[in-house]
């Protein structure tokens, strides 16, 4: 589905325009349905929280674009979205939302133009991850979601408007222009990050809005070193269009099992698995021992904070200690809740340590090795693929399931059951797709 003459963003329209999910394997759209799913479920339980309510208190002015950016950044700060670790990028939190936005702002409701854009978008923001090198540049401080939110999001829109190859090319290329990447260390509630994000996913929408106006970008972006001279980045143009359209990025990506920092699931996993087999009493335990890649040990290092809702979910052993104590506040998405003294107790007994041993295994997977001392005996286990990578992915029931953990306290049981429902259905008819559409843009 490309054309290796045309510029590498003409490559990028040509794939926007043409991408027909229905063509994808069976497995693979079976992928894309049980992300979908869980994206609307992380963007309802974010539009709940008090995080997520403060992203809304912008004003009733605003654009369509940057209600959606909202209410992407409300899925995002959840911290159950999916992630695709190869470009460590958080992909569908961005995408479908506005996909669902723009379709029910356009009025169309062809489920699989719907699932086509989902693709678009969600392939070109991992490429952009991959090809940008984004599990090494998120350490120079670098968020390579936040470098690919607008392009991604400037896809979907360009294919929910069908726009056609030359003005989706532009739209790509005005929001390549428009994207940052660079943080710094944010800190306080609600957190700027997420308005970073908003803003960026706005961005792109606005970028595809542009171009259909026929505002023009410049097509041959990306065919020098535009990234590199602008923004410091390396692009290896090859990754971002090898292979394009030939399948899809779904069966690479990791759904979360619970809130938490990706970088801390397969120590929570490897805690449960010692106790669990073992047959431990936590009261027992007295030390352990987290070793992970060196790329992100300082980060989950980081302690819990009380009133900062990211760090309860950056700190293994904050996540490892509600793992042992209170396993059910592992779906609280709110984090607001002083933090209890047992918990803080056994966070102390909880060590990070860089381990090269590991790196050769990042980005590809995201492991953990837990040395638990309890009894006067040392257990170890050692997790590569956590629950919800693609080597032991989530299912349908899965999805389900967590959608109760994380919902049933913010909008009841029943609610949550409707809001499946019609996820389901929803990529399967036009009155269905028609249905949550309209349903998700009233949230």
């Amino acid at each position: 589905m490309g054309n290796h003459a045309m510029s590498v963003i003409g490559q990028l329209a040509s794939f926007v325009c043409g991408a027909k999910a229905p063509a994808l394997p069976v497995a693979e759209r079976e992928r894309l349905r049980l992300h979908f799913t869980d994206t609307v479920v992380a963007a309802l339980a974010g539009s709940h929280i008090a995080e997520g309510k403060a992203l809304q208190s912008f004003g009733a002015q605003a654009s369509l674009a940057e209600r959606i950016g909202w209410r992407a950044a409300a899925a995002r700060l959840t911290e159950i979205d999916d992630i695709h670790l190869p470009s460590c990028t958080t992909p569908s939190a961005g995408i479908v939302p506005a996909a669902l936005a723009l379709a029910a702002a356009s009025q169309k409701s062809d489920p699989d133009e719907l699932a086509s854009a989902i693709w678009a978008g969600t392939e070109i923001v991992t490429r952009i991850g991959v090809a940008a090198g984004g599990p090494q540049i998120l350490y120079r401080g670098i968020w390579p979601t936040f470098l690919a939110a607008p392009i991604g999001a400037a896809a979907t829109a360009a294919r929910v408007f069908g726009l056609n190859e030359a003005r989706a090319g532009h739209a790509l290329s005005l929001a390549f222009m428009l994207m940052a990447g660079g943080v710094g260390r944010i800190h306080g509630a609600p957190s700027g990050r997420w308005f970073l994000y908003a803003n960026a996913v706005a961005a792109g929408i606005a970028a595809a809005v542009a171009a259909r106006a026929d505002y023009c970008g410049d097509p041959t972006l990306l065919d020098g070193n535009w990234l590199a001279d602008t923004h410091g980045i390396a692009l290896d143009r090859n990754r971002l269009t090898a292979g394009l359209g030939a399948g899809s990025v779904f069966p690479a990506l990791s759904i979360k099992p619970f809130c938490s920092a990706k970088q801390a699931i397969a120590a929570v996993e490897a805690l449960r698995a010692i106790v669990g087999e073992e047959k431990i009493n936590t009261g027992a335990i007295a030390k352990i021992r987290v070793r992970v890649p060196p790329a992100y040990a300082g980060m989950i290092a980081t302690r819990a904070e009380a009133g900062v809702r990211q760090s309860t979910m950056v700190s293994v052993a904050h996540q490892m200690a509600l793992a042992a104590l209170k396993p059910q506040l592992l779906y609280d998405v709110d984090r607001t809740a002083p933090i209890d003294a047992a918990v803080r107790q056994f966070s102390a007994k909880v060590e990070v340590m860089p381990d090269a041993a590991l790196e050769p295994l990042y980005p590809l997977y995201w492991p953990a090795e837990v040395e638990m001392e309890a009894g006067g005996k040392t257990f170890r286990r050692r997790v590569v693929a956590a629950a919800g990578d693609p080597d032991h992915p989530l299912g349908g029931a899965d999805i389900g399931d967590k959608a109760h953990r994380v919902l049933d306290s913010l909008i009841g049981a029943a609610r949550v059951d409707e809001w499946l429902s019609m996820c389901h259905g929803a990529l399967d008819g036009s009155a269905a797709c028609s249905k949550l559409a309209t349903a998700f843009a009233e949230i």
